[in-house]
């Protein structure tokens, strides 16, 4: 197959490969994993240890708790996906941990728009902070709490992506007015039955006046934004405000 025609790749760099494609093996994922859409890779890190206990983590230096994911092992499962170019005419190799830049609707965009991502999932304390300066890896963070790893981030990211590959949403323009599309959270939703637990539905919505319920639906996805996510709210102003000058 030529690089043009190669699907969105996802290689997972992981001490617990059979935890894959767990999840992503079911639903949207799932359907366009069979359909080759995208392409599901993992890679056993413990299979680059170099002793015969195949010991892929050791003792902090400075003293602490727990144990710290060795360099040289690390490293070693990473080059063997794409060398030493980390970022640079490759796919992007990403760390998931709670230290990094919070994962964007953007970001997942952008990932989702390129080749693939290879994925270093931690375990233990951490990893030799050298694996990250010498490979040029960039570290995401799904929020501020902290997993027992990183394989559960990793599945989250890359059904993050999956969806938004060409073909995988039936509707496109379900995409477009998804939470965070334009800096706001999505608006509610109401579907049938019209009465129910003594609740009805928003007379806007059953008008059948479309530029009366997208106004509406703008309006409640601002104030849920509002009310639910001032950091939102204040950095969809700044952009707003930007497009105006």
């Amino acid at each position: 197959m030529s690089e043009a025609t190669t699907p969105w790749t996802a290689t997972v760099l992981t001490l617990l490969p059979e935890m894959f494609p767990g999840p992503l093996g079911y639903s949207l994922a799932g359907r366009a994993l069979k359909n080759n859409d995208w392409v599901m890779e993992t890679v056993d890190i413990r299979g680059f240890a170099s002793d015969k206990h195949r010991t892929v983590d050791d003792t902090p230096f400075g003293g602490g708790p727990g144990m710290v994911m060795r360099p040289d092992v690390a490293a070693a499962a990473l080059d063997s996906v794409q060398g030493k170019t980390g970022t640079t005419g490759a796919r992007t190799a990403i760390y998931l941990s709670p230290r990094g830049r919070l994962l964007t609707q953007t970001r997942v965009g952008k990932l989702a728009a390129d080749k693939g991502v290879v994925l270093l999932c931690g375990r233990y304390e951490g990893l030799d902070e050298r694996v990250l300066e010498t490979r040029g890896i960039e570290e995401i963070s799904l929020g501020d709490y902290v997993l027992s790893g990183g394989e559960p981030a990793a599945m989250v990211l890359i059904d993050a992506c999956v969806r938004l590959l060409p073909g995988v949403v039936g509707d496109a323009a379900v995409l477009e007015e998804e939470s965070f599309e334009e800096g706001l959270l999505e608006y509610p939703h109401y579907t049938r039955p019209q009465a129910w637990a003594g609740m009805g539905v928003p007379e806007i919505l059953l008008s059948g006046h479309h530029e009366n319920i997208r106004a509406w639906r703008r309006e409640m996805a601002e104030k849920t934004t509002r009310e639910r996510r001032p950091d939102l709210w204040e950095a969809h102003l700044r952009q707003r405000q930007s497009k105006r000058e």
